[in-house]
Protein backbone atom coordinates (compact mmCIF):
# COMPACT_ATOMS: atom_id res chain seq x y z
CA UNK A 1 0.00 0.00 0.00
CA UNK A 2 1.31 3.41 -0.56
CA UNK A 3 1.05 6.43 1.52
CA UNK A 4 -1.33 7.76 -0.36
CA UNK A 5 -3.95 4.66 0.18
CA UNK A 6 -3.33 5.09 3.73
CA UNK A 7 -3.43 8.85 4.44
CA UNK A 8 -7.31 8.90 5.11
CA UNK A 9 -6.79 12.78 5.84
CA UNK A 10 -6.00 13.77 2.69
CA UNK A 11 -8.65 13.57 -0.18
CA UNK A 12 -8.31 12.66 -3.53
CA UNK A 13 -9.91 16.27 -4.26
CA UNK A 14 -7.04 17.69 -2.29
CA UNK A 15 -4.42 16.04 -4.43
CA UNK A 16 -6.41 16.84 -7.97
CA UNK A 17 -6.37 21.05 -6.62
CA UNK A 18 -2.68 21.85 -8.28
CA UNK A 19 -3.78 19.72 -11.69
CA UNK A 20 -6.83 21.29 -12.33
CA UNK A 21 -5.44 25.00 -11.27
CA UNK A 22 -2.64 24.21 -13.93
CA UNK A 23 -5.29 23.21 -16.72
CA UNK A 24 -7.23 26.79 -15.64
CA UNK A 25 -4.36 28.43 -16.20
CA UNK A 26 -3.49 26.93 -19.62
CA UNK A 27 -6.60 27.56 -20.78
CA UNK A 28 -7.01 30.82 -19.60
CA UNK A 29 -4.02 31.92 -21.31
CA UNK A 30 -5.01 30.26 -24.65
CA UNK A 31 -8.44 32.56 -24.40
CA UNK A 32 -6.46 35.41 -23.73
CA UNK A 33 -4.18 34.65 -26.81
CA UNK A 34 -7.18 33.72 -28.69
CA UNK A 35 -9.09 36.87 -28.23
CA UNK A 36 -6.57 39.19 -28.75
CA UNK A 37 -6.42 38.02 -32.68
CA UNK A 38 -9.89 38.59 -32.99
CA UNK A 39 -10.54 42.02 -35.23
CA UNK A 40 -13.95 44.26 -35.47
CA UNK A 41 -15.26 44.62 -38.99
CA UNK A 42 -17.31 47.70 -38.56
CA UNK A 43 -18.02 47.66 -42.17
CA UNK A 44 -20.16 44.50 -42.18
CA UNK A 45 -21.35 45.21 -38.68
CA UNK A 46 -22.95 47.89 -39.65
CA UNK A 47 -24.38 46.63 -42.58
CA UNK A 48 -25.77 43.72 -40.69
CA UNK A 49 -27.62 46.19 -38.42
CA UNK A 50 -29.10 48.18 -41.17
CA UNK A 51 -30.27 45.35 -42.44
CA UNK A 52 -32.02 44.50 -39.44
CA UNK A 53 -34.79 47.26 -39.00
CA UNK A 54 -37.06 44.72 -37.32
CA UNK A 55 -34.79 45.88 -34.27
CA UNK A 56 -37.19 48.93 -33.94
CA UNK A 57 -40.57 46.98 -33.71
CA UNK A 58 -39.20 47.28 -29.34
CA UNK A 59 -39.59 51.20 -29.91
CA UNK A 60 -42.96 50.97 -31.79
CA UNK A 61 -44.79 48.51 -29.48
CA UNK A 62 -43.07 50.58 -26.33
CA UNK A 63 -45.13 53.99 -27.88
CA UNK A 64 -48.06 51.73 -29.15
CA UNK A 65 -48.76 51.30 -25.28
CA UNK A 66 -47.62 54.73 -24.14
CA UNK A 67 -49.99 56.36 -26.30
CA UNK A 68 -52.55 53.60 -24.73
CA UNK A 69 -53.19 51.45 -28.14
CA UNK A 70 -55.08 48.42 -27.79
CA UNK A 71 -52.73 45.25 -27.59
CA UNK A 72 -50.01 46.69 -28.76
CA UNK A 73 -47.72 43.40 -29.20
CA UNK A 74 -50.33 41.96 -31.14
CA UNK A 75 -51.12 44.72 -33.58
CA UNK A 76 -47.07 44.84 -34.10
CA UNK A 77 -47.00 40.76 -34.34
CA UNK A 78 -49.53 41.19 -37.15
CA UNK A 79 -47.37 43.21 -38.96
CA UNK A 80 -44.21 41.67 -38.68
CA UNK A 81 -44.68 38.38 -38.59
CA UNK A 82 -42.85 36.49 -41.60
CA UNK A 83 -41.91 39.33 -43.01
CA UNK A 84 -38.24 41.13 -44.14
CA UNK A 85 -38.51 44.60 -42.24
CA UNK A 86 -36.50 46.42 -44.36
CA UNK A 87 -36.48 50.96 -44.12
CA UNK A 88 -39.61 51.20 -46.47
CA UNK A 89 -41.43 48.18 -44.64
CA UNK A 90 -40.80 50.19 -41.41
CA UNK A 91 -41.88 53.57 -42.45
CA UNK A 92 -44.95 52.02 -44.65
CA UNK A 93 -45.75 50.09 -41.20
CA UNK A 94 -45.82 53.14 -38.92
CA UNK A 95 -48.74 54.68 -41.41
CA UNK A 96 -50.82 51.68 -40.65
CA UNK A 97 -50.44 52.47 -36.60
CA UNK A 98 -52.71 54.95 -34.85
CA UNK A 99 -50.14 56.47 -33.41
CA UNK A 100 -50.13 60.81 -32.91
CA UNK A 101 -48.19 62.26 -35.53
CA UNK A 102 -45.51 63.77 -33.35
CA UNK A 103 -44.72 60.24 -32.01
CA UNK A 104 -44.74 58.44 -35.85
CA UNK A 105 -42.55 61.33 -36.79
CA UNK A 106 -40.32 60.27 -33.96
CA UNK A 107 -40.04 56.38 -34.74
CA UNK A 108 -39.43 57.67 -38.46
CA UNK A 109 -36.53 59.33 -37.88
CA UNK A 110 -34.87 56.43 -35.94
CA UNK A 111 -32.69 53.88 -37.82
CA UNK A 112 -31.29 50.55 -35.98
CA UNK A 113 -27.99 51.79 -35.69
CA UNK A 114 -28.80 54.64 -33.16
CA UNK A 115 -31.67 52.59 -31.24
CA UNK A 116 -30.81 51.35 -27.98
CA UNK A 117 -34.01 51.71 -26.12
CA UNK A 118 -33.57 51.45 -22.24
CA UNK A 119 -30.09 49.11 -22.25
CA UNK A 120 -27.68 52.38 -21.48
CA UNK A 121 -30.23 52.95 -18.47
CA UNK A 122 -30.56 49.72 -17.78
CA UNK A 123 -26.63 49.09 -17.56
CA UNK A 124 -25.87 52.03 -15.42
CA UNK A 125 -29.11 50.97 -12.85
CA UNK A 126 -27.41 47.47 -12.35
CA UNK A 127 -24.07 48.65 -12.38
CA UNK A 128 -24.76 51.63 -9.50
CA UNK A 129 -26.88 48.89 -7.70
CA UNK A 130 -24.11 46.28 -7.57
CA UNK A 131 -21.60 48.65 -6.10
Amino acid sequence: MSRWQRDLSDSTALRSVGTAFGHCVVAWDSACRGIAKLDVDRTRLAADLDGAWEVLAEAVQTMLRASGADEPYERLKTLTRGRRIDRDVYRAMLDELDLPETVRDKLATLTPAEYTGLAAALARAAFESDG
